[in-house]
């Protein structure tokens, strides 16, 4: 008997090891399970066919079916920040999720399927933290594309295969593993095309742009030129969008700055799944 329950300790450990380490979750296993996934591969055919004689329409950060600011007249603000992964941009920066966390400032993150490869056991933590909301950055942080268009030197999805995967798979690997389904898309440096806004919204996601660009994403912008970004153009309804896999970026120091004259002018942060967002754009 006393085997017996040394085994299954042991075998539990053994579990719980694996599941912390994310190995079953990596974005070339996950998608292999994925397109075995009945509910999955017939989804993405079913979508193909749609989309099928769909054209690309205008590319970038703001177009159709992108929303980019939270409807509302009240001093309210949500500070978005996002996670990309890949070679250069797999760090965390945990001075500045601290900061939030002591100053008890919800946020939402928008996290990449690579990021996500690297920091498994930090996604865990930051998706028990009630703060925080975790949204899709998309399975392999590429700008969403049905024709392959790039932008700062990164390629896009090149059809509508790729698109599906990088939305889809991604919100599906987010769901296996913390079990929350994302609310929302914000594309690899946010640039898309309007069929992939049109394809995130049929998945029933909402493509998340943003308002303000803090310039974080920038390396050696001071905090002070980050402040100023964020300070000058507040208004109600802002979104701000950050970073959070650069701890050697000025974030952090930014956020200091920041959010003191925020409270002081009136401001309150929020996450974006709790208000209803809109396009303040023509094209909406």
């Amino acid at each position: 008997m006393r085997t017996f329950f040394i085994f299954i300790l042991l075998s539990f450990i053994v579990q719980l090891s694996y599941s912390q380490d994310g190995k079953e979750f990596t974005n070339s296993t996950f998608l292999k399970r994925l397109n075995k996934d009945r509910s999955y591969s017939d989804l993405k055919k079913k979508i193909v066919l749609e989309f099928a004689h769909v054209p690309s329409g205008n590319w970038g950060e703001f177009v159709s079916g992108v929303k980019e600011i939270i409807l509302t007249q009240k001093k309210i603000i949500a500070f978005t920040f996002d996670a990309c992964g890949g070679k250069n941009g797999n760090g965390y920066d945990k001075d500045l999720v601290d900061y939030l966390r002591n100053q008890k400032i919800p946020a939402t993150l928008f996290i990449s399927g690579k990021w996500i490869d690297s920091q498994f056991p930090v996604l865990l933590n930051l998706s028990q933290d009630t703060l925080f909301e975790i949204e899709n950055h998309g399975l392999y942080h590429k700008p969403c594309s049905i024709e392959k268009d790039s932008v700062f030197g990164i390629k896009g999805t090149s059809n509508i295969e790729e698109a599906f995967d990088e939305i889809e798979g991604n919100a599906r690997k987010i769901e296996a593993i913390i079990h929350y389904r994302p609310h929302f898309f914000r594309s690899a440096t946010a640039y898309m095309d309007e069929a992939c806004a049109h394809l995130a919204n049929r998945l029933g996601i909402t493509p998340v742009s943003y308002q303000i660009l803090s310039g974080d994403a920038t390396p050696h912008t001071s905090a002070t030129v980050i402040r100023e970004n964020v300070i000058k153009k507040i208004k109600p309804g802002a979104i701000v969008i950050m970073h959070f896999n650069h701890p050697e970026w000025n974030t952090f120091e930014a956020m200091e700055k920041i959010i003191p004259e925020l409270r002081q002018m009136g401001y309150k942060f929020v996450r974006l799944k709790d208000f209803e967002l809109e396009s303040s754009r023509k094209n909406k």
